[in-house]
């Protein structure tokens, strides 16, 4: 990197230079733009090797594994193979398949339940491993029955889909506790932690929506549920591979992992009374459960041959593909531009912005583009766009602020108990979009009033504009717990550093 910026610099010497004879200012651009491309293309690598250098490189894995391949991945090929087997294998309503992804949802909500069984019950001596290991039995297992049982009753499908989601859900909270812990250790580092998650969520989801629709089409709905059980089985070997410091005194676990219990809810609930702890978490939850979601009435809507569309399977997947690629948009534009501001002034413009953007719904559900001259084809990458990119700069402060608000020791713990009233909040959107549904009788093949509720669901979010008072004022790299409380939490339990997995190397074990 000296090197590219002493050449850059005695470039940029040489330009400032009266030019000799016959000599043109361009004939030095070319080199100039070819240092620039190089800049920009070894930009990101850098980016990663420096973190991988200041974290534990098995961790950064982690990150691709989880966040990428199972989150990203899975999450996205998931929601396009799901919509599809409930519409055309068990033909059910959109309000009633609404209720259901609120059903397989729950496994999120119980968050704080795998914190609290990855920060104080290890097996073995490894608090992280054998959670990886048995989120990925987990989903392997629901993923292979999906594909290969024949009929199947809608129950048991849905039992199979609650495995695949809580396969993802507890990885998940594994990797985030290992993100929660260097991003306190690090604070420096917390934007950057949460922008590489988004980036491989981001890409993985476009992988998984570019070719979901391709699978979709040529395996059917069903068959194609059976590539939702890779990701899993690679999780299994990510829990073999990631570094892990094993416990010495594995006769006193269940008594310390008893003992750690009433200790860590005892400090989250001293934590969570605190105002710079608990209003953030609720603007975040009002955010969230405010946004009804009417996702299943617009795919309904977006395959039928008659009141809509009539897209295809596979220009489905590209639609959500090309919101993945939005997403990464997102990401890019916070990790460059926005990381910096406080966190109250961003969140409020970027909600006002995420309400805007609903509008576009509500244009191409009365067809109010075609009046204009505009496509449907092009209109709903235009909205799919514009949903993605203002709906990521929104999430991407909220999930740093997450992580500024747990306390060292059992940030594992209480940031899943975050992501679990997160969690919640999607919940109520969700069973609440399908009760929406359902009121102004959207079904199958009647879209009368699916623009009514599209329009509440826009009035739902622009009021969530009025609890943005709750968010902190301060920025994103700022501490905001109370120094006394993060200084109890450290030290009580005084086997925490020893205990949990460690990511960031300290001077001492360099040493060694």
């Amino acid at each position: 990197m000296s090197s590219i910026t002493t050449q850059t610099n005695h470039e940029q010497s040489q330009n400032n230079d009266p030019p000799p004879p016959n000599t043109h200012f361009f004939t030095t651009k070319p080199k100039h733009n070819k240092t620039v491309i190089l800049q920009t293309i070894t930009q990101p690598f850098q980016w990663l090797q420096n973190l991988s250098t200041q974290l534990n490189p098995t961790f950064i894995l982690g990150i691709f594994l989880i966040h990428g391949l199972q989150q990203g991945f899975t999450g996205s090929f998931f929601r396009v193979a799901a919509d599809y087997y409930w519409k055309d294998i068990q033909k059910l309503q959109p309000s009633l398949v609404q209720i259901f992804a609120g059903i397989y949802f729950i496994p999120w909500v119980f968050k704080p339940l795998w914190g609290i069984l990855t920060d104080a019950f290890p097996i073995r001596g490894y608090r992280r491993r054998p959670y990886f290991i048995g989120a990925g039995v987990i989903g392997t297992v629901s993923g292979m029955v999906l594909a290969a049982k024949g009929e199947m009753a809608a129950g048991a499908a849905l039992a199979c889909f609650v495995g695949v989601s809580a396969s993802m859900a507890i990885a998940e909270v594994t990797i985030d506790a290992c993100i929660a812990r260097n991003s306190i250790e690090v604070r420096s580092l917390a934007p950057d932690l949460q922008s590489l998650c988004s980036f491989c969520s981001s890409f993985g989801a476009l992988v998984g929506f570019v070719s979901s629709g391709f699978f979709v089409h040529h395996l059917g709905p069903q068959g194609s549920l059976g590539i939702v059980a890779v990701p899993p089985a690679l999780t299994i070997l990510l829990g073999f591979v990631i570094y892990e410091r094993r416990t010495d005194a594995l006769h006193n676990e269940k008594k310390q992992a008893v003992e750690g219990v009433g200790t860590k809810i005892r400090i989250m609930y001293k934590t969570m009374r605190h105002p710079q702890v608990w209003k953030p978490s609720l603007y975040i939850f009002l955010s969230l459960a405010l946004s009804v979601t009417t996702h299943e009435g617009h795919f309904y809507w977006y395959t039928d041959p008659k009141a809509g569309p009539a897209f295809s399977k596979e220009f489905v997947g590209e639609i959500y593909a090309v919101g993945a690629f939005a997403s990464i948009l997102g990401v890019m534009i916070y990790h460059k531009a926005l990381k910096d501001y406080p966190f109250r002034t961003l969140i409020f413009y970027a909600q006002l912005l995420y309400t805007i953007s609903g509008v576009i719904d509500l244009f191409f559900i009365l067809r109010w583009n075609l009046k204009v001259g505009i496509p449907d084809y092009i209109f709903v990458i235009i909205e799919e766009s514009c949903t993605r990119i203002t709906g990521k700069i929104k999430w991407m402060p909220m999930l740093v602020l997450s992580t500024q608000l747990c306390p060292l020791g059992i940030e594992g713990t209480f940031f899943a108990l975050l992501m679990c009233i997160d969690s919640i909040g999607g919940l109520i959107s969700k069973w609440g979009g399908g009760l929406l549904l359902h009121a102004v009788n959207v079904s199958r093949t009647d879209f009368t009033n699916l623009w009514f509720a599209v329009f509440i669901r826009d009035l739902l979010r622009f009021g969530t504009l009025a609890f943005v008072f709750l968010v902190p004022k301060k920025g994103q790299s700022e501490g905001l717990l109370p120094s006394e409380l993060s200084g109890e939490n450290v030290s009580s339990d005084g086997n925490v550093d020893e205990e949990t997995l460690e990511l960031v190397p300290t001077n001492v074990k360099n040493e060694v």
